[in-house]
C-alpha cells in the first residue's frame, strides 16, 4: 500500500470531543490564566475548586474554565468573593440542564 493510500485511510479527528480529558498541572493552569501561583493557590481554596493530585494540584477543564472565568471577572473589576459568584453563576446559566417536557 502506497503511503498517499494509507493516508487516505484516516479521518480528521474532533480534538474537542477529547477536550474534557485533558488535565494540568498548578504551573500550567497560571502560565494559561495569566495569574501567579500564589494567586491560583488562593483562588483554589476560596472558591473551594475541585483539584486532583496529592503532591501538586491538577485542574481539569471544568476547573480551568472557572478559574479563566474568576481572572475575567477580576479584570472586569469584580472584588475576588464577587468573581467567585459570578463565575460560578455564569457556568450554572451556561450547564445544560434537563430539559423541560412539554404535554398537550
Amino acid at each position: 500500500m502506497s503511503p498517499s493510500t494509507q493516508a487516505d485511510l484516516l479521518e480528521p479527528i474532533d480534538l474537542a470531543k477529547h477536550f474534557g480529558k485533558v488535565e494540568l498541572y498548578l504551573g500550567q493552569v497560571c502560565q494559561i490564566a495569566g495569574i501567579s501561583k500564589m494567586q491560583l493557590d488562593y483562588w483554589t481554596n476560596k472558591a473551594r475548586i475541585p483539584t486532583k493530585g496529592r503532591k501538586q494540584r491538577i485542574y481539569d477543564m471544568d476547573a480551568v474554565e472557572t478559574v479563566m472565568l474568576i481572572k475575567q471577572a477580576k479584570d472586569k473589576g469584580l472584588n475576588l468573593g464577587a468573581a467567585i459568584d459570578a463565575a460560578r453563576r455564569f457556568r450554572e446559566r451556561e450547564q445544560p440542564g434537563p430539559q423541560a417536557t412539554v404535554t398537550p
